[in-house]
């Protein structure tokens, strides 16, 4: 397991972060046939309460009982067995689960869909823009790029200055995007529903969504705030894990869960969750960290495949919109409308990615 930082082509602000590299780690697994699996993670310390050095630590501790594992079967009796570790280090898990996925499907000449029992990928992918932005200059250059490709869905992330907000909000409107749809997300900006809602109603906007309003874990505050609203709350930082559903099961309609791979524990993980999500009736995001590589892309269209029915909507595969540089050549990265289209991997065998030398 190594770090990865790969600088940003422009830094991404909101409420409670301001980011400018990737902060990642990968794990490489050979097989005796010198075949190699790739896998990443990202540590989020307000997300998960991972650390990369934390991320490393586990790798350490316990790199020698996965040497062993030679099938999906045998990497999900581990990960069972050790299921409150992984609780505490999904990020870590992730990168390791994704090798081994990676390389197991590359040994049986496989994609990973069908490896997990599912079939090859299919159709493209559409994904949202997400808008940013420490200044509203940097908003608007960001808000007319995804113009330019013609993306008609947004995530707007919440700058906590209302000022500031209404302006980005007004800007959106501006821009006369046809069947616009549009997503807000605070990340735990505020911590009262009442003020979350006063604040909400004064940005004058039309949100399908709100993600993440109140503080991490305030399922009743957060509940109220969507009734009082009248749209579903999306919960990231407050879901990560298949336990969770004990809280949200009762009231469906009032929830959207956020599957981002890597805060999940990886794939096995987040298409448990995915598949809980779909028996309950309550609709899922495919979501992303920021600064994700072509490697946690590619693991992501697995779940957001596979769950095509209940999938609201999809982020990441940024690639070189965002980074300085992708680990894979072609990077995956969505394209006009948004779009990514799969075509040419959904056979190969493993992630079938290509890296860049």
């Amino acid at each position: 397991m190594t770090p990865l930082e790969i600088p940003f082509r422009q830094a991404f602000t909101h409420a409670s972060a301001t980011r400018s590299k990737t902060e990642a780690v990968l794990v490489r697994a050979a097989s005796v046939r010198g075949l190699v699996g790739m896998g990443e993670g990202c540590p989020r310390h307000y997300v998960t309460g991972e650390t990369i050095a934390g991320a490393q630590e586990f790798f350490r501790a316990h790199q020698a009982e996965w040497m062993t594992c030679s099938s999906v079967e045998d990497l999900w009796d581990w990960e069972t067995a050790h299921a409150d570790l992984v609780d505490r280090n999904p990020a870590a898990w992730c990168a390791v689960e994704t090798a081994y996925l990676d390389l197991l499907g590359q040994e049986f000449e496989q994609p990973i869909e069908v490896l997990l029992g599912g079939t090859p990928l299919s159709g493209p992918f559409q994904y949202s823009a997400v808008l940013g932005g420490e200044t509203l200059a940097s908003f608007e250059k960001q808000l007319h790029q995804y113009l330019a490709v013609g993306c008609l869905d947004f995530k707007l992330k919440i700058m906590g200055d209302l000022s500031a907000d209404r302006e980005r909000v007004a800007a959106l409107k501006a821009a006369g995007i046809p069947g616009l749809r549009a997503r807000l997300d605070a990340n735990n900006h505020w911590h009262r529903a009442d003020e979350a809602c006063e604040y909400i109603h004064r940005l004058e906007g039309a949100f399908v969504a709100l993600e993440e309003p109140l503080q991490v874990g305030d399922y009743e505050g957060c509940l109220a705030l969507s009734r009082q609203c009248g749209v579903p709350i999306i919960l990231d930082e407050s879901f990560v894990r298949l336990g969770q559903f004990s809280l949200i099961r009762d009231t469906p309609a009032s929830w959207i869960v956020n599957i981002r791979v890597s805060k999940m524990g990886g794939i096995l993980r987040a298409s448990a969750v995915a598949a809980q999500a779909k028996s309950l009736g309550i609709p899922i995001v495919v979501g992303a960290q920021v600064g994700e590589t072509s490697i946690l892309t590619r693991a992501a269209l697995t779940v957001a495949d596979r769950y095509r029915d209940i999938l609201l909507a999809q982020e990441g595969a940024f690639g070189t919109h965002l980074l300085e540089y992708d680990l894979c050549d072609p990077p995956l990265m969505f394209g006009r409308g948004g779009r990514l289209a799969m075509d040419r991997y959904s056979t190969r065998p493993g992630l079938g990615l290509s890296f860049a030398q």
